[in-house]
């Protein structure tokens, strides 16, 4: 089958008219091109949003109090009311699917008001009161000393972990941190520690601009007492919080003495559900890339039948005068099955090369001007290229197939007599 005399058939046969090979080779081309290049843009596309959620424990919900909207057992509609610590023991006993619960408060200064000094420098910026969990829940790690911890939480301790942000506004370049007191609203904070968050770029203007103290000691300096400003529940391994949602929502409105038909007292965002939509929308966008791929693929395969089908009319004479020497009609059929698969592969790998050489320069140029917003590391699985050889392989052989039954059907005597 792989004579060298074949192959040199093939050859000729194809460079005998170089200006429609090439043509009818772009449509292959082209389609393994435009698939390849939709994958990769989704795939850098899908990088970029998935970045955000970097070190984010995805399967979480967020929930916080708001007013009332229904009056319940003798207290009024239009209430305002707050989380406790001792929902977070409830949940935990009422909940067992909970992995991490995490109360939390927060505040930051009046509006243009700094509310941290050091030194001679003062900054606005948002202080947290934490339990040590949250580091797990949040995109951040830390980058020098430590994170708060539960010794601080249980003795008071008035000490902060501070973004590498606030680092950079209030420190001098070369100045220890760790050590150091901050007055926050008045009320002096020992550094301990500072964090990166694993998808900052620096664009935002709060990127790494937050200040995170132990719950206690922040409810005991700010007078929050027991309350809660809100919490971060995640669930544990192979659970949805989403279909915990009811329950966790259900047991604090009983807790709180909130009516259970009141569908607005209590907020949340479910972060979980968020990402699952991010997910269906990049398996919807894959499949609508390789969809396109292949039609515009098929157009060049259909291409190369027509042309294959046409060479086999011009080389009609030839073909009779082999059947009339004894040619098998399958050693005929192989030549133009052959020609057709070998055209078909070339264009095909062509497009491949093409389309790595332009993920390669895309990459590139993304590595020399820096992070792009919503973009990040185009690229096509090796899974994905072996499926376009197949493809390619399986595409040569339905387009010789027609050209191949259409040249065997030739009649010699028939054939000798064309002009």
């Amino acid at each position: 089958m792989f004579n060298k005399d074949r192959w040199k058939e093939i050859i000729e046969v194809l460079t005998s008219n170089w200006f429609r090979t090439i043509l009818t080779a772009f449509g292959v081309f082209w389609g393994i091109l435009i698939l390849i290049i939709l994958l990769a843009a989704g795939k850098g596309l899908e990088n970029g949003i998935k970045q955000d959620f970097n070190g984010v424990a995805t399967n979480t919900m967020f929930m916080w109090t708001q007013n009332t909207t229904m009056a319940y057992q003798g207290l009024p509609e239009g209430r305002r009311f707050n989380f406790k610590l001792e929902d977070v023991e409830l949940l935990r006993q009422n909940v067992p699917e909970l992995k991490i619960i995490s109360p939390r408060n927060a505040q930051r200064g009046p509006s243009g008001v700094d509310n941290v000094v050091y030194g001679t420098e003062t900054g606005s910026y948002r202080i947290f009161g934490d339990y040590p969990e949250i580091i797990l829940q949040n995109p951040m790690y830390v980058a020098k000393g430590r994170f708060i911890n539960y010794n601080d939480i249980k003795e008071k301790r008035k000490v902060v972990v501070i973004g590498d942000g606030i680092r950079k506004d209030l420190y001098k370049e070369d100045e220890e941190v760790l050590g150091t007191y901050l007055k926050i609203s008045g009320v002096n904070f020992m550094v301990v520690g500072t964090y990166k968050e694993k998808t900052s770029n620096g664009s935002n203007q709060d990127s790494e601009r937050q200040i995170y103290a132990p719950f206690t000691s922040f409810s005991q300096a700010f007078n929050r007492a027991d309350n809660v400003g809100w919490m971060a529940l995640t669930a544990k391994d192979g659970k949805s919080i989403s279909n915990l949602t009811d329950k966790i929502i259900n047991t604090v409105k009983k807790s709180r003495k909130v009516h259970p038909d009141d569908e607005r007292a209590i907020g949340f965002f479910d972060l979980f559900r968020q990402y699952n939509r991010v997910e269906t929308l990049f398996s919807a966008m894959r499949w609508i890339a390789i969809i396109v791929g292949t039609l515009v693929l098929i157009s060049g395969v259909i291409g190369i039948s027509n042309i294959m089908l046409i060479v086999v009319k011009e080389r009609t004479k030839e073909i009779g005068i082999r059947r009339a020497l004894g040619e098998a009609p399958w050693s005929i059929k192989k030549q133009i099955l052959m020609e057709s698969i070998f055209l078909t592969i070339i264009s095909g790998m062509t497009g491949i090369i093409t389309g790595s050489l332009f993920i390669y320069g895309i990459n590139a140029l993304l590595d020399s001007v820096g992070p792009v917003d919503m973009f990040l590391n185009p690229n096509v699985s090796v899974g994905v290229v072996a499926m376009a050889l197949i493809i390619l392989v399986v595409s040569g052989l339905f387009a010789g197939f027609i050209p191949a039954q259409s040249a065997i059907k030739v009649r010699p005597i028939d054939a000798l007599r064309t002009e």
